[in-house]
């Protein structure tokens, strides 16, 4: 695996420049959606087989995903957001995406996210004709302890 690009985008030679924007726009985008409560935004880019595993669940296919989180949305989480900080993308051959982010839960009328909100997460995506899609999402407390 090659180390393409760090948050600060160093040493990045423009073709993976690209790869980089596309894929970090794509987390992005799952995030903005977080932001209007959207569940169907959130799981656009997902693969259909895609898989989602977070503490205590594991989420298998785009519409499992989608449902949990409209139910999250219409629920404990309605008007939450994340915010995001992309770590690291790296490829692993062609095609293959492999991204860390550090992530922060803020519930509605919150400013900041608690201790307990923030997590790492890891991505994985792929690339068909041009266009990125998640396979998997792996999060985890950023303060387990």
């Amino acid at each position: 695996m090659n180390t393409i690009s760090s948050s600060t985008g160093a040493g990045v030679v423009p073709d993976e420049r690209d790869a980089v924007a596309a894929v970090r726009a794509v987390i992005d985008g799952v995030f903005a959606a977080w932001a209007d409560n959207d569940a169907d935004a959130a799981v656009a880019s997902y693969a259909p087989d895609a898989t989602a595993l977070l503490p205590g669940t594991y989420l298998e296919g785009k519409e499992a995903v989608r449902a949990a989180m409209a139910a999250a949305f219409a629920g404990p989480l309605k008007g939450a957001r994340v915010i995001h900080d992309v770590l690291s993308v790296r490829f692993s051959g062609t095609g293959t995406a492999l991204v860390v982010n550090r992530a922060g839960l803020v519930l509605a009328g919150e400013t900041e996210p608690r201790d307990e909100n923030r997590a790492l997460d890891s991505w994985v995506l792929s690339e068909k004709d041009g266009v990125w899609r998640i396979r998997a999402f792996h999060n985890v407390p950023e303060n387990a302890g």
